[in-house]
């Protein structure tokens, strides 16, 4: 008979899977205070499931009655400054390799089958990203990082380059030590947001993101937003780039998450002139198919009309026949910007 589970095999195993952080929490209910404030300024925009699953994300028994703990686990990505060649759009660097989700939710499955080897009457739920868990503040309880100023699960190994996962075990590990926030008196990432969109310490409006306008917003794009994205043109690391955290040379990056040809940043002729066949065929399998094709292309043509470059206004005025509301609606906005 196998010795019972406990937070030194799932450690074990979790860096057996591929994980480079792992730490273990009571399952207890989380402080509701952060998430309501985020709710109360309005600050989930669109995102509905923020709010109509709130009770979800604060208590994990809510997902896995009987609960015990909370196994908090990182991968770490390449955070690495890449140049932007001149007529492309900026790539959020978590996005420039494979879909994180495919390579997280392959460690996941090993972790919990290792899991279930030990412990065969174990009940887990391994979330990553879609389920009702807030994973950075598990990660923070479970002592493998702090949730800084900008919102983000920031690690004295990795910086914030790091993508989290969860597991929910119903037995009772030995948990880790919450671990201190190390921000210090430092606040470069509230100022270095282009939007604004951090008003004040760990609260951030996704209202004013850059990365939810160009990533998550469905639809039409309001030209007062417009105009403020900079030279993004799928979400956004200002607020990540200034963290002296991240400063330090990128180790341990997870090989299936390391940057491909053509992906650290998009060409906007390219993605200008991109077909629904040529989107698929090139974005399937990546974290960029999760703005869709329309929403790829709206982004590209308000690059252009951010431009100036008036080279851009033929194929620009192309897209006012779209089938898409969103495409056409930047199409009219870019003409307007390049016209002057």
């Amino acid at each position: 008979m196998p010795p019972p589970l406990d937070s030194a095999f799932v450690k074990e195993a979790a860096r057996a899977a591929g994980f480079v952080l792992c730490g273990v929490a009571d399952a207890e209910p989380l402080d509701p205070r952060p998430l309501d404030r985020m709710l109360a300024l309005g600050g989930e925009a669109d995102m509905v499931w923020l709010r109509s699953q709130r009770a979800e994300r604060l208590d994990p028994a809510r997902l896995l009655p009987g609960v015990r703990s909370v196994v908090a686990l990182a991968l770490a990505y390449d955070g690495a400054d890449l140049p932007v060649p001149e007529g492309a759009g900026e790539v959020a660097r978590y996005a420039r390799g494979r879909d994180y989700h495919a390579v997280v939710k392959r460690r996941l499955k090993a972790l919990v089958a290792a899991i279930a080897a030990r412990d065969p009457e174990a009940r887990t739920l391994a979330t990553c990203d879609v389920a009702p868990v807030m994973e950075k503040a598990w990660a923070e309880r479970a002592g493998i990082g702090w949730v800084g100023k900008n919102g983000c699960l920031i690690t004295e190994a990795y910086g914030s380059w790091v993508l989290l996962a969860t597991v929910l075990v119903d037995r009772p590990l030995e948990p880790d030590a919450p671990h201190p926030e190390r921000c210090g008196s430092c606040d470069a990432c509230l100022p270095a947001c282009p939007t604004g969109a951090i008003p004040a310490p760990g609260l951030v409006d996704a209202r004013r993101c850059i990365s939810f306008w160009t990533i998550e917003r469905r639809g039409e794009i309001p030209g007062d937003v417009a105009g403020r994205l900079g030279g993004w043109m799928f979400g956004c690391d200002a607020c990540q780039t200034v963290c002296p955290w991240n400063r330090r040379p990128a180790s341990a990056v997870d090989p299936e998450l390391a940057p491909r040809d053509g992906q650290a940043a998009l060409a906007i002729d390219d993605v200008l002139e991109l077909s629904e066949e040529e989107y698929r065929r090139r974005f399937y399998g990546t974290s960029l198919a999760r703005a869709r094709y329309d929403g790829l292309v709206r982004n590209a043509v308000l690059a252009a009309g951010r431009s100036g470059d008036r080279r851009y206004a033929g194929v620009i005025r192309a897209h006012l026949e779209s089938p898409h509301d969103a495409v056409r609606a930047a199409a009219r906005w870019a003409l307007a910007r390049l016209s002057g």
